[in-house]
């Protein structure tokens, strides 16, 4: 996150054409698979290596934001999505979104998850944000993993530059042809969501019904949780300019906000736990599960 800044067609255009599938023959689910904290933080750690192998971050147009993008992908292509790199240019260096689609449900309604890939340049940014990444990569590969039948389609994207801007989801946002901008029933933005000694979970405040949905599932678990205005400064914005429903969450305080000691000891297991099942469970039922 960055503080202070303010199907045919559409497949097509994001080069995300690929083989006829057919309907996936496991039966349907009220509900996610509780999903394993120690899952989602192997992708926490594989993000962490990657900083350490590439100069200590995963930032734009540095060699660790193209080899996280590499990572995820890999692990959407092995899963069976449909999946590309949306490159796009941005101060002189070569950016990318990464971009997966279940290829079920109706392509008419469009329930979207989302997190920026990349760092700042001062640190690894496992907060801020491998973990809504790991959330969200998480949620999308027990998707592949559980098959339910739903009824909308769901999708996935990984921003790039979204520290100096939200430039990846914009480029993307504002590639999305007319038509595919009203199949987007709903998009959903994870970041920051592990940061440790959570006890409040933020909601985003922009619709009530989807703010509705998320304290719904929080109030179960018997967790707290307060309405968040992140305004203009995190890649729901990008969806919200061209009139899609948004909302998300976010953990609590972090020390370590765009610093160094951003590392894998900065985010909590049990807190990454809790965000992927309220992604995951949030996500089945918009879209129907």
């Amino acid at each position: 996150m960055r503080i202070g800044k303010t199907l045919g067609v559409a497949l097509a255009a994001l080069g995300l054409v690929g083989a006829v599938v057919t309907a996936p023959a496991v039966a349907a689910q009220a509900a996610p698979p509780q999903i394993p904290a120690d899952s989602v933080m192997a992708h926490i750690q594989q993000f962490q290596t990657i900083a350490d192998g590439n100069g200590g971050n995963r930032a734009h147009g540095r060699p660790g934001y193209r080899a996280s993008a590499d990572y995820v992908k890999g692990k959407l292509d092995a899963a069976g999505f449909r999946t590309t790199l949306q490159a796009f240019q941005h101060a002189g260096a070569t950016g990318w979104n990464v971009i997966a689609e279940w290829p079920f449900g109706d392509a008419n309604q469009v329930v979207f998850l989302g997190a920026h890939l990349d760092s700042v340049t001062a640190g690894p940014g496992i907060n801020d944000n491998a973990s809504g990444s790991a959330a969200v990569l998480e949620t999308a590969l027990t998707l592949a993993r559980t098959k339910p039948n739903v009824q909308k389609r769901l999708k996935f994207g990984w921003w790039g530059a979204e520290e100096a801007g939200m430039i990846g989801s914009r480029y993307y946002t504002n590639s999305v042809p007319a038509a595919e901008r009203s199949r987007i029933k709903a998009y959903l933005n994870f970041d920051m969501v592990g940061a440790r000694n959570t006890t409040t979970w933020g909601v985003y405040t922009d619709n009530a019904s989807l703010r509705q949905t998320f304290e719904t599932w929080f109030r179960g678990q018997n967790l707290a949780t307060r309405g968040v205005n992140i305004a203009g400064r995190s890649d729901h914005a990008s969806f919200a300019r061209i009139g899609v429903p948004v909302s998300g969450i976010t953990s609590g305080n972090d020390p370590c906000y765009h610093s160094r000691c951003d590392t894998v000891t900065n985010v909590a297991s049990n807190v990454m736990g809790t965000a992927t099942n309220a992604a995951a469970n949030v996500a089945w039922q918009l879209a129907g599960a």
